[in-house]
């Protein structure tokens, strides 16, 4: 790096002892960054990257950056370096976090991992680093059984540590506390000179899933759904006694470890597991190299359990001892782990005391990450209800589970309640909290019936068929909406468009002055976000209806954030061109400078003129809006549709939505091919648009 460079915002993340939940931690810490805006990376010191073996802590942070910042170059040195050389690993560490610094503007730096260093201690080492690379620490502590006083020495003690090595505590993060007592370790910390913060502890970030299980066992699947294997193991246990005795210790997210030829325990976990009032196990070890009589495997196999049941050649005490040394890890793919930690960052630390601590300067661009940050803290900060009408569906019960986690929402979920708390179960998604209705069977659907008659009596409809349509979960959900006893609702992942938005057509209506039912993408591209309107409902609209997507479009652009600038597009700009399509959006444009006169608006311009301020200079240099436009209206649906496509798989953007605009009540269609991060962001927008509505109708 040039002495002339400007130098990155640093934060180096260490503990002083294993299990201390320094990866939720550095997650949290990382996340916060990104939504903070520009080029956000992250380094390692030193890595177990010895012999082949993979960081995984690396290869997750790394997924949640926004730098471009290759895995081997995120690496300083490994573990075997620092035992051959430990002074000379310090100047490799020294370059080679330079090179990360000057392709960043804040790397989250993640200390060892305690498998031995050398002499001196690890946390001594870590400071050394710490105060080379002129980066203050966040100091990760572990509170599990030790008393408040005990952590408060504990955190004195380790300051004088890294002060002794010229290294600075920037802030301290008690971790794992009891929850019972948590106040109590709170107000022991608050007596030290530096910001603290106190996670309770939570079982799930520290469980090792059947998955891991299987991995460290080296066993094989004997039966049920391989989806399944990443849920975690909360306890494991040896059921090496009768059946019913081991019946009456099952608890929740239970592994069970029991000898093949055990078939009375293999038939009872597998009965209890599917019955009503047991709890719901994570799998079943089967030990002993074994393998279940052949009548007994029929038997197994006929009964359909997707419990996942593993089989390993080790006797019980071998097998007992591994799966009690397999440690859970927060890494790719961990969704539940991942949630978790986030959720605990968010919930217990400040962002605004963490910005502090950071140092951060605001960006003034806007990054994906900081958009989908922004969407879930809004959301969070007045929680609504929304309405999943497809509770079969496993996205929608592992995008609840997100959003329960991260306190985001509350929800309704349609269906059958006692399919979905299965399903859910299989799933590890914990829906306490959740109401679930059966529109086929609820109280409710006589009268939403008699209701949803006298609103379509004017189109024939009697009480019989309402109570027909009322068994369709999107009408029982949209009356969920329209009677005030759920915010908004999110559908499509299994039905079309149409089916989601007929009954909001019929129900819920539009917004006074605007008479067209349209939609806008969110096209978050890697500096800025744009809105893209309209990619999925109006097909050929008039100029009329063009007008309403374009002011219907900068309404919402507006209320997420992004200040509107309308673009009109056409294939032709300004007088250039002639044609029906280009008189169309003329018409369009003139139609929103008089209805809504307060807007930025331009057109007929071309997509090209519209973003690209080069471009903007040589066709329309005295133009507000060319070159800097920020929500851009398609003249029809095939032009729109195509483009946003394009710009996503093209462009690497991510793609949110389609939002619905101009209804009186938020209702949101999903893509059938909707990710679960597609499901939590839309979910997410819809109690944002709530929120604004409520604070519309409470300011009249």
């Amino acid at each position: 790096m040039s002495p002339d460079a400007v130098s990155a915002t640093k934060i180096y993340i260490v503990s002083a002892e294993a299990e201390t939940g320094k990866s939720a931690v550095a997650l949290g810490v990382l996340s916060l960054l990104t939504a903070t805006g520009g080029r956000v990376g992250v380094f390692r010191p030193i890595s177990r990257a010895a012999h082949g073996e993979r960081d995984y802590l690396l290869e997750l942070l790394l997924e949640h950056t926004s730098a471009d910042v290759s895995y081997d170059d995120a690496i300083g040195v490994t573990y075997d370096q620092v035992h051959a050389d430990p002074n000379g690993s310090i100047a490799d560490i020294v370059a080679r976090f330079h090179a990360v610094e000057s392709q960043c503007d804040s790397v989250v730096i993640v200390g060892s991992d305690y498998t031995d260093v050398g002499n001196p201690s690890e946390l001594t080492y870590n400071a050394r680093i710490a105060a080379n690379l002129s980066a203050p620490i966040i100091l990760a502590l572990k509170a599990l059984d030790r008393t408040p006083a005990e952590v408060r020495d504990l955190a004195e003690h380790l300051r004088t540590e890294i002060a002794a090595m010229h290294a600075t505590t920037a802030a301290i993060v008690a971790n794992r506390c009891d929850p019972d007592h948590i106040s109590e370790i709170g107000a022991a910390l608050a007596k030290l000179d530096v910001p603290c913060w106190c996670l309770p502890e939570l079982p799930v970030l520290f469980a090792p899933t059947m998955a891991e299980l299987k991995k460290s066992l080296g066993a094989e699947m004997y039966s049920g759904d391989p989806e399944l294997l990443d849920r975690e193991a909360l306890r494991v246990m040896v059921g090496g006694m009768t059946a019913e005795h081991i019946l009456e210790r099952l608890t929740e997210g239970m592994v069970v470890i029991t000898p093949a030829d055990r078939s009375d325990v293999l038939l009872s976990l597998v009965n209890a597991n599917a019955a009503q009032g047991f709890p719901r196990l994570t799998g079943i070890i089967l030990n002993g190299g074994l393998k279940p009589h052949p009548m007994i495997d029929a038997l197994v196999g006929g009964l359909k359990s997707k419990l996942p049941v593993i089989t390993c050649e080790q006797g019980t005490y071998d097998t007992a001892r591994i799966a009690a040394d397999t440690r859970g890890r927060i890494a790719i793919g961990s969704a539940r782990k991942i949630d978790a930690a986030l959720g605990l960052m968010e919930q217990y630390v400040e962002p605004e005391e963490l910005i502090k601590v950071l140092d951060v300067k605001p960006s003034e661009v806007v990054t994906p990450q900081m958009f989908e940050y922004g969407l879930i803290t809004r959301a969070r900060s007045d929680r609504k209800r929304i309405v999943l009408p497809e509770g079969s569906d496993d996205r929608i019960l592992r995008a609840a589970g997100q959003l329960l986690r991260r306190g985001v929402v509350a929800l309704t979920i349609l269906g059958d309640p006692e399919s979905i708390t299965a399903r859910a179960d299989d799933l590890g998604v914990d829906l306490d909290g959740v109401e679930l209705i059966d529109p086929a069977n609820s109280e409710l659907t006589d009268e939403f019936a008699h209701l949803y008659a006298e609103l379509r009596k004017h189109k024939g409809m009697d009480f019989e068929h309402a109570q027909e349509r009322m068994r369709d979960v999107s009408y029982f959900g949209t009356m969920l909406v329209h009677t005030g006893r759920a915010d908004g609702m999110v559908s499509g992942a299994a039905h079309t468009t149409a089916h989601t938005i007929r009954p909001a057509f019929e129900i819920i209506k539009t917004v006074p002055g605007v008479s067209t039912v349209s939609s806008v993408f969110f096209m978050c591209l890697p500096d800025k976000v744009l809105a893209y309107g309209d990619c999925a409902i109006v097909p050929d609209p008039t100029a009329t209806e063009l007008a309403d997507i374009a002011i219907s479009s900068a309404a919402t652009a507006s209320a997420f954030g992004i200040s509107p600038r309308v673009a009109m597009l056409s294939y032709s700009t300004g007088r250039s061109g002639t044609g029906a399509d280009v008189d169309k959006v003329r018409v369009a444009t003139d139609l929103v400078h008089e209805r809504a006169p307060e807007l930025s608006v331009e057109g007929p311009i071309q997509y090209d003129a519209a973003v690209e301020p080069s471009v903007a200079a040589t066709k329309m240099p005295d133009s507000e809006v060319a070159g800097r436009a920020t929500v851009l209206i398609f003249p029809d649906l095939n032009t729109g549709n195509n483009t946003y496509k394009a710009v996503q798989r093209s462009a690497g953007a991510v793609a949110i939505g389609p939002v619905l605009q101009g209804l009186r009540r938020p209702i949101n269609d999903l893509s059938r091919g909707a990710l679960v991060s597609d499901i939590v962001n839309t979910v997410a927008i819809t109690a944002i648009q709530a929120q604004n509505i409520d604070a519309q109708e409470s300011s009249r």
